[in-house]
């Protein structure tokens, strides 16, 4: 069974549009496009091409695609080696605009499509950028894996890696380290369901009943 993998840059305040440059997503005013580009060092380095080591499709939305059909074609670099002849399956409503080599669409129903791919053989499926897919495969419990680059800064605003309507779960943390710049990267595997306890007291205060009554 193929997992899916979701790899985003993402601030302490959990914003991951534009990490890549100020023209990459200004959409909505925002104005820090380029955030990441001062922290990279070889420890950072080294984690992004252990990722990209082992065979992957690419799963993206659409924004995402765009930004990358720009951009990896023209390129001769370790990445756009790797990116260029994988199979790219992308969410949208425009399928007949995919020029980029090797993409596919996910069609009308992207849910039901990417359990039939989980299903299939073939490699993982490996999720970058594209927030508002993430969105929806965290809706819908698809997302096996999280491999996040945490970095070291308060965005304000912006769009953000978690929603409201995110499934409930456990993960467990499966690998970190940190580079010298203070990115935290961190590897998430799914760990069941949530476990609950409390630490209250047995016999609570009538103050602390009147507060529950209260916050009904």
């Amino acid at each position: 069974m193929r997992k899916i993998i979701a790899a985003t840059f993402v601030s302490l305040d959990g914003v991951m549009q534009a990490p890549g440059g100020p023209e990459e997503d200004p959409v909505g005013g925002f104005e820090f496009g380029g955030w990441t580009f001062h922290y990279f060092d070889e420890v950072a380095g080294a984690a992004m091409e252990e990722m990209f080591s082992k065979p992957f499709d690419l799963l993206l939305g659409r924004r995402t695609y765009d930004i990358f059909a720009a951009y990896w074609p023209y390129q001769k670099d370790p990445i756009a080696d790797v990116f260029n002849p994988a199979t790219k399956y992308v969410a949208t409503h425009r399928p007949e605009t995919l020029a980029w080599e090797n993409t596919q669409s996910l069609g009308s129903d992207v849910v039901a499509a990417l359990r039939r791919l989980k299903h299939e053989d073939g490699p993982d499926l490996l999720i970058q950028g594209s927030g508002e897919l993430i969105q929806t495969l965290l809706a819908n419990g698809l997302i096996d894996e999280i491999r996040l680059m945490i970095f070291p800064l308060l965005l304000g605003k912006g769009k953000r890696l978690f929603g409201d309507d995110a499934m409930p779960g456990a993960f467990k943390l499966v690998g970190s380290q940190t580079s010298s710049t203070g990115v935290i990267m961190a590897t998430y595997e799914r760990g069941g369901e949530i476990k609950v306890g409390s630490f209250a007291q047995e016999e609570p205060s009538q103050a602390e009943l009147e507060r529950r009554r209260n916050w009904k």
